[in-house]
């Protein structure tokens, strides 16, 4: 079993031990994995994600360690980015980086703390937390949080942070562990736990890796809250993420200050009045096409051409999409003359609209689908009404031809 050297200290970056078992490649795992003897690499495990860095030998050998697990059997292995060139019994020196664990140090002691700011404050548990590459969440045990809570929340963590309280580890016996009143008991049976502190706010037990004093953390930032099958999920940031995520944040409300030429604090404001200006516009253009499509109907009806027992429309629009092309048929179809239209649409996705007046003798749906099977087109529909597409750069032109003599023969 490997010695965890970060149990009693996170700031370890660096350590001497010996490979105790290679892990040869399988099928299930393409990576050479290593054992050693004790190890400061800390495993995935309780939402924090693992470490990485190098492992080192005397002969100036340095392989990469891509990542860090720990089995069923509680082995850790440490899986390199090329395969082992490493030996059982074979001296390593082992070195952390130091800049991915003092960000994962930040973020898991952020979240103690707003996890204890949660109790505190409104008397809501934290049921899990997990640790991602850009941002980490908690679930809490509520249907939902107000704005004032989410503020409150972070107000007050931050409060503990800014006090740069000492962050200690100390282990106990369970029994001992279940008098101290701890935010929460982890369910294994182990007989010791290692339990993390914040002075006279939080007591955890945690196996991961912290900060020595909460100022180390920097801040901790909250994003945004949504709801989960256990609660409510809210996404937070520490310390070095937390200032790049506002910087990004600053940059892209920054950027459409700009394109507004408006102040930051106004661009929600402008952002509403766009989207209610646009909505009349949609509105405007709507009842424009809609006046269009009936224009242009009552001018083909004037000059429609009768076929057999029925009148037939056919109309091919080049510049307007399929949306318009059954606009139009609709119009022509409710005018009140007993009416067969064949539409089609060469802009964008190539379609056809074909339809008739309620109580005419064709069956359109049959039609189009006799049509489109000619030109590789997929569609369907009723008997006064069917819709279809067809491949780019077909003849739509001919298409609709070829539906008009159907109906004429």
């Amino acid at each position: 079993m490997t010695t965890r050297l970060y149990y009693p200290t996170s700031d370890l970056h660096e350590f001497d031990s010996v490979v105790q078992e290679v892990v040869s490649p399988s099928s299930e795992e393409p990576r050479s994995g290593i054992i050693l003897r004790e190890s400061a690499f800390y495993p995935t495990s309780g939402g924090q994600v693992y470490d990485t860095g190098w492992l080192i030998t005397g002969a100036n050998g340095r392989a990469r360690v891509a990542e860090v697990a720990e089995t069923e059997e509680g082995r850790i292995v440490h899986y390199l980015e090329a395969p082992a060139k490493l030996a059982a019994g074979e001296a390593v020196r082992g070195v952390i980086d130091g800049e991915r664990r003092r960000d994962h140090m930040q973020q898991h002691s952020g979240q103690h703390i707003l996890s204890a700011a949660f109790i505190e404050l409104y008397q809501i548990p934290t049921v899990s937390f997990h640790m991602g590459d850009d941002y980490c969440s908690i679930d809490l045990t509520t249907p939902a949080l107000t704005a004032e809570q989410v503020v409150g929340a972070e107000r007050r963590a931050n409060e503990i942070i800014f006090e740069n309280r000492p962050v200690t580890i100390r282990f106990v016996s369970r029994a001992e562990a279940e008098k101290l009143g701890l935010r929460k008991l982890p369910p294994t049976e182990r007989d010791e736990l290692r339990l993390i502190e914040v002075a006279d706010f939080d007591l955890s037990a945690c196996g991961g890796t912290h900060v020595n004093a909460t100022g180390q953390i920097g801040t901790v930032l909250l994003r945004k809250t949504e709801s989960v099958r256990q609660g409510t999920r809210v996404e937070f940031v520490c310390g070095g993420r937390a200032v790049r995520t506002a910087r990004r944040d600053y940059t892209a409300l920054n950027e459409s200050a700009k394109l507004f030429s408006t102040q930051l604090w106004d661009v929600p404001t402008q952002i509403r009045k766009s989207f209610d200006d646009a909505k009349v516009l949609r509105k405007q253009r709507d009842e424009a096409l809609e006046q269009l499509a009936e224009a242009m109907a009552v001018a083909s009806l004037n000059e429609r051409r009768q076929t057999g027992a029925a009148t037939v429309i056919v109309r091919l629009f080049a510049d307007r999409d399929i949306a318009f092309a059954k606009l139009f048929a609709q119009k022509i179809t409710r005018a009140g003359v007993p009416t067969v239209a064949l539409v089609g649409s060469a802009a964008d996705s190539p379609g056809l609209v074909f339809a008739q007046s309620p109580g005419g003798t064709v069956d359109v749906g049959a039609l189009l689908k006799q049509v489109l099977s000619t030109a590789g087109g997929r569609g369907g529909g009723s008997r006064d009404f069917a819709q279809g597409g067809v491949p780019a750069g077909t003849d739509v032109e001919q298409l609709l031809q070829q539906a008009a003599r159907t109906i004429g023969n």
